[in-house]
């Protein structure tokens, strides 16, 4: 029998897959565009010192470049290769649909990575070391290396949203998938925050400085830089809203504006408050504001930032051609790529998935709930927690907490059969497998009403709309 190329399914319990990722690249970004913006920083700055003769700015360079070598250097290759393993064993489908398009990319951009990490090291130990125009242009080397390994980075992030038309489909070239519709204003939007994230830091690390002349001076300097990134930002994030497919745009709408909208604008007003007073009275930044405030912009603009972004995406992981559970929604001729819905809605996941024990692939009363339980994880649980109350988009919650079989059956033989929610995948099934997932639903639900003992096992209890009837 055929197989599909599928992978085992990696499920965290209540949580979910997706808050794993999430979790840690929120850290990652934050960390990451902090060294970025403030890679452009210490170039501006350096500069000034350079023409101005202002030797004692490299005074707080140095401060600055010794407190990101332990912020954002250890705490990114922590998060780094931990985002790789996260994904790799979540959407392993996924991963290596864009290592197939982007290896070179990729490759490039670790070079440049290599460069900002021998960078930033040589910038921070070689101040007053050697000559000061020699140190600029390292200073300047080290900013662009750290923008390019952004710029290649959004290249990839970019196409995973969607390659914007119809020509990488047919031709698989990484220029067509790279240079997508959705990279420009997604590198702006990039840019623009790195520049407010590395000035709201730089007034951390400014705070603790005794030199008050000094200090009161940096934040001069820092807060126009970081007044204009989040001007330009904003700009280009209303650029970016134009790129969207229609499937973003619905998710947009119907989800996530409602959700993080006042925050988002919150975070817009606080920063630009913020910047502006620290501009006018340099004096107020204080480590018992600047924390609060950094911490703020961080849980409040970055995680709905980052989670906005993933959840735009839906149902799709990349290229708006593999869904979230790892099916192939659609032939890419360029890539020699055939869809699998069509296959799997003949022959069902149970036959088609490599991984599915040979005792489970076919459908009895005895086993009905172990696969139901088996198919949810494959194909839902990407996206959605298996656990009532859970904060991922539980699918129980989803329906209501609902024991009946045939209104649960009825959702997957309609609307997620034919693809008719815009940011949903299509899951086509056959009979018993549809069956398997509306008995484990309305089991896992009746358990949850009757807030049953934890030895008590889930599947002896009888759903209050009594037994299947497929």
């Amino acid at each position: 029998m055929d197989m599909l190329g599928m992978y085992p399914t990696f499920y965290v319990p209540y949580i979910g897959t997706a808050w794993v990722m999430g979790i840690i690249g929120v850290i990652h970004v934050v960390a990451s565009h902090t060294s970025v913006g403030a890679a452009f920083l210490f170039a501006l700055l350096e500069t000034k010192a350079y023409r101005d003769n202002q030797p004692q700015l490299m005074t707080f360079i140095k401060r600055y470049g010794v407190f990101l070598l332990v912020f954002s250097y250890i705490i990114g290759s922590i998060t780094g290769p931990g985002i790789w393993y996260a994904i790799t064993v979540a959407s392993p489908r996924g991963v290596g649909g864009l290592i197939h398009n982007f290896v070179w990319v990729w490759a490039a951009e670790w070079v440049y990575f290599t460069v900002e990490v021998i960078g930033v090291y040589a910038l921070v130990y070689l101040i007053g070391k050697i000559d000061p125009l020699s140190h600029l242009k390292l200073t300047w080397s080290f900013a662009l290396a750290s923008w390019a390994t952004m710029l290649l980075i959004v290249g990839i992030l970019s196409f995973m949203m969607w390659p914007g038309s119809e020509s990488w489909y047919m031709t698989g070239s990484t220029n067509d998938a790279f240079y997508n519709l959705n990279f420009f204003a997604h590198l702006g939007v990039r840019t623009g925050s790195m520049l407010v994230m590395a000035a709201v830091v730089g007034f951390m690390v400014a705070a603790g400085m005794k030199d008050r002349e000094l200090k009161h001076g940096v934040i001069r300097m820092l807060a126009p830089v970081g007044l204009v990134g989040g001007l330009f930002s904003v700009m280009m994030f209303f650029y970016y809203l134009q790129t969207l497919p229609e499937n973003a745009r619905v998710m947009l709408k119907a989800h996530l504006l409602p959700s993080y909208a006042a925050g988002m604008m919150a975070v817009v007003a606080v920063a630009s408050l913020y910047l502006i007073a620290a501009w006018a009275r340099p004096q107020i930044v204080r480590l018992w504001i600047a924390v609060p405030v950094f911490t703020f912009i961080a849980v409040v603009g970055v995680w709905p930032e980052e989670r906005m972004r993933e959840s735009m995406r839906k149902p799709y992981v990349a290229g708006q051609y593999i869904y979230g559970n790892q099916v192939i929604a659609r032939d890419v001729p360029g890539k020699e790529i055939v869809a699998e819905v069509e296959t799997i809605a003949e022959k069902g996941l149970l036959k088609l998935h490599p991984f599915v024990p040979d005792r489970l692939r076919t459908v009895t009363d005895e086993n009905r709930y172990e696969v139901g339980e088996l198919l949810a994880k494959i194909a839902c649980s990407n996206c959605h927690s298996l656990d009532p109350g859970a904060p991922l988009r539980s699918i129980p919650d989803k329906f209501r907490r609902s024991t009946d079989e045939d209104l649960i059956a009825a959702f997957l033989r309609g609307p997620l059969k034919h693809g008719a929610i815009p940011y949903m995948p299509r899951i086509d099934l056959p009979e018993p497998e549809i069956g398997a997932i509306a008995h484990y639903i309305a089991t896992v639900n009746a358990a949850a009403q009757a807030g049953t003992e934890s030895d008590t096992p889930v599947a002896d209890i009888a759903p209050a709309s009594g037994p299947s009837k497929e």
